[in-house]
């Protein structure tokens, strides 16, 4: 059974700094393409980045490029994201999502798996 699932989410003040961690069945994570996205209350899903399933290739959105680093443990078969700099607008739910498609992929519909998300608030 494909599994992901996040942790790590939490309240941190502005400019402080997260990670998530993706636990990731073995079978995905040796072969699957590893992003994360965020989505608030009402809003469509949104990139944040994305990792090769060799971890030689990342792809981030403008919004958090500098801010934010996606990397994974084989390992562990974890894929993780790191948050500096949070600013309140990062405040939405994160999620872990895998797909068996090759290269950076950036829209939701691209991916094959999902996680069960995990909130992440940033205070002023």
């Amino acid at each position: 059974q494909v599994q992901l699932v996040e942790s790590g989410g939490g309240l941190v003040q502005a400019g402080g700094s997260l990670r998530l961690s993706c636990a990731a069945s073995a079978r995905i994570f040796r072969s699957y393409t590893m992003g994360w996205f965020r989505q608030a209350p009402g809003k469509e899903r949104e990139f944040v980045a994305a990792i090769s399933w060799t971890g030689g290739s990342t792809y981030y959105a403008d919004a958090v490029k500098g801010r934010f680093t996606i990397s994974r443990d084989s390992a562990k078969n974890t894929v993780y994201l790191q948050m500096n700099s949070l600013r309140h607008e990062d405040t939405v739910v994160y999620y872990c999502a895998a797909t068996v498609r090759a290269g950076m992929r950036s829209t939701p519909y691209e991916y094959d798996y999902w996680g069960q998300g995990t909130q992440v608030t940033v205070s002023s």
